[in-house]
């Protein structure tokens, strides 16, 4: 969740654009990830390493991402960057945007670890949190300090001058720090609580798996991906919960995944369709889905008692549809469906939804009982309810858990942009001052690094002339795509349409961007100024008092 450029490697290639016009993708062409070497990388999710993505459709089917382009259209009016391609994933997010057209609550957080100046990556979640603050959401910006302490090795002096500088680019570029909550994760005594109780419910063995720790990882790094995840759920603590999107970097996926499986282990409840007095896990359930649906009562025979038995016999018969995924192994399924149907002999077979007792109280879990309408059936650990439809139980679920002092958690929803490229080519490193733009670099020194980059182009100008740009793998065109345009669409598609097409030589390119880039970070740096005072006014302790085991390293 927390941005960063480690040293040495940070943010890879951006994938290729899939639209001639210059807005529906902003990378390479070939849909791989290539190295300083020119090597092509494969799928790598590390929040504290090397980030790099060997092809971003990988993310779909090994890490379950889903494709923007199936939510952008709902989206009323989408920022530059999900209309560019730029925002390429995310999990869940049709939660926020049904939110959003709604008018109703939903809140967008992402945190930000001070080990360096912040820089231009860092400028599209600084937006992306700004586009959802005037959206109408609730914003949250974060300091990653006890991270950047226990996982980097940072003195206390060295976070303090860099979380300063990363709250004056985020006022500066618009965030209303009244209207929203900025705060550092070692001040926020909520956060720090809700992780202590978040990690009741992970355990080592996860993090070995996810994150790759072993006997050599300090104990305060692994409190401090609890600290995240508390940090993620944190807005859901305000008010009430609520549709929550994460702005981040692929790389920071793996702390969404636990997150989202930590906010649903800490339920009072776990609601599930079920079918008869069994347990089926997901997999099972759609095939019993089918077979109940295949058998149901009809308007000419409303009396028809749909049995398990009878199920299985047409289980038995049925040829599961092949599934590319994973985590559906429907053929698998229909061995275990067949052996509980045929146990359940003649039980019939009704939907209902199903409330788990997974944390409640005892009060609670009574209460629940008493709130659910309409005919049900109550067990030792869990209640079948009839007449409800899955989301309405969800929402009873909440509402109980909430009353009787529960968190009731929503799964947070996330959205992933892609990598910048560094001006000169492969990865962006915050060791390579000229691999990357500063937000507090000097306005003629952001004008001579773009002036220097590597670009797209041709070995001679009558080769660009003749064959055209290849602007898909030029750092130059993205600076035009994720910064310098802005949200004008009609500079994109012109620079893209004349670098492919010959007409636009590389001079003359960078020329434009130099000056827009010079022009960018003038403006910034006087809004920067002016934030000060901001800042001052804000409750947030930038001198902190605490005493650490060495600095940096």
């Amino acid at each position: 969740m927390n941005e960063d450029i480690p040293d040495e490697t940070g943010p890879s290639d951006a994938e290729a654009g899939d639209s001639p016009d210059g807005t529906g993708g902003t990378g390479r062409a070939d849909g791989g990830t290539k190295g300083a070497d020119g090597a092509t990388e494969d799928v790598a999710l590390d929040p504290w390493g090397s980030a790099s993505v060997g092809d971003y459709a990988d993310l779909f089917e090994e890490f379950g991402i889903e494709a923007f382009d199936d939510v952008v259209g709902d989206v009323a009016d989408p920022h530059y960057l999900m209309r560019r391609g730029v925002i390429f994933g995310h999990r869940e997010y049709d939660a926020v945007a049904e939110a959003m057209a709604n008018g109703e609550p939903f809140a967008a957080l992402s945190g930000f670890m001070p080990t360096g100046d912040p820089h231009i990556g860092h400028k599209l979640v600084f937006d992306e949190i700004i586009w959802h603050q005037a959206q109408g959401g609730d914003a949250f910006g974060l300091i990653a300090d006890l991270e950047a302490h226990s996982a980097r090795g940072m003195s206390w002096d060295a976070i303090d001058e860099h979380a300063r500088n990363y709250l004056l680019s985020l006022l500066a570029l618009g965030f209303d720090a009244e209207e929203g909550e900025l705060y550092r994760q070692s001040d926020n005594r909520a956060v720090q609580d809700l992780g202590f109780e978040l990690g009741s419910k992970a355990n080592f063995s996860e993090f070995e798996a996810i994150y790759g720790f072993d006997g050599e990882t300090n104990i305060s790094h692994m409190q401090s991906v609890i600290t995240q995840t508390a940090d993620i759920l944190y807005p859901q603590l305000v008010d009430e919960p609520k549709p929550t999107v994460i702005p981040v970097g692929p790389d920071q996926d793996p702390h969404v995944r636990l997150t989202r499986d930590l906010a649903t282990r800490v339920r009072y409840f776990k609601v599930t369709d079920a079918f008869a007095s069994f347990e089926l896990d997901d997999d099972e359930r759609q095939l019993v889905r089918a077979a109940y649906d295949a058998l149901a009562p009809t308007a000419d025979d409303p009396e028809t008692d749909v049995r398990c038995e009878n199920a299985a016999e047409w289980l038995n018969d049925y040829e599961p549809p092949e599934i590319d995924s994973e985590t559906v192994d429907l053929a698998a399924a229909k061995s275990t469906a067949l052996d509980k149907l045929r146990a359940g002999g003649k039980e019939p077979l009704r939907p209902r939804v199903r409330f788990f007792d997974r944390n409640a109280t005892e009060e609670a879990f009574e209460a629940l009982i008493e709130a659910v309408d309409g005919e049900k059936r109550v067990f030792e650990a869990h209640v079948d309810a009839f007449d409800l439809t899955r989301e309405e139980a969800e929402s009873l679920a909440r509402e109980v858990e909430i009353d009787h002092d529960g968190f009731g958690f929503r799964q947070p929803s996330s959205i992933y942009h892609r990598f910048m490229t560094g001006l000169t080519g492969g990865k962006m490193s915050s060791s390579v001052p000229a691999s990357h733009i500063s937000l507090l670099d000097d306005p003629q020194d952001g004008y001579d690094k773009v002036r220097a980059a590597t670009t797209g182009g041709r070995d001679t100008a009558e080769e660009q002339r003749e064959l055209g740009g290849e602007a898909d793998e030029c750092p130059v065109y993205e600076l035009y795509a994720y910064l310098l345009a802005g949200d004008d669409d009609e500079l994109t598609k012109t620079v893209y349409s004349e670098c492919v097409n010959g007409e636009r030589l590389c001079g003359g390119c960078k020329e434009q961007a130099a000056e827009l880039m010079r022009e960018f970070l003038e403006d910034h740096q006087e809004k920067r100024e002016e934030a000060e005072e901001l800042l001052e006014d804000l409750d947030i302790d930038l001198d902190s008092d605490r005493r650490g085991t060495g600095g940096e390293h």
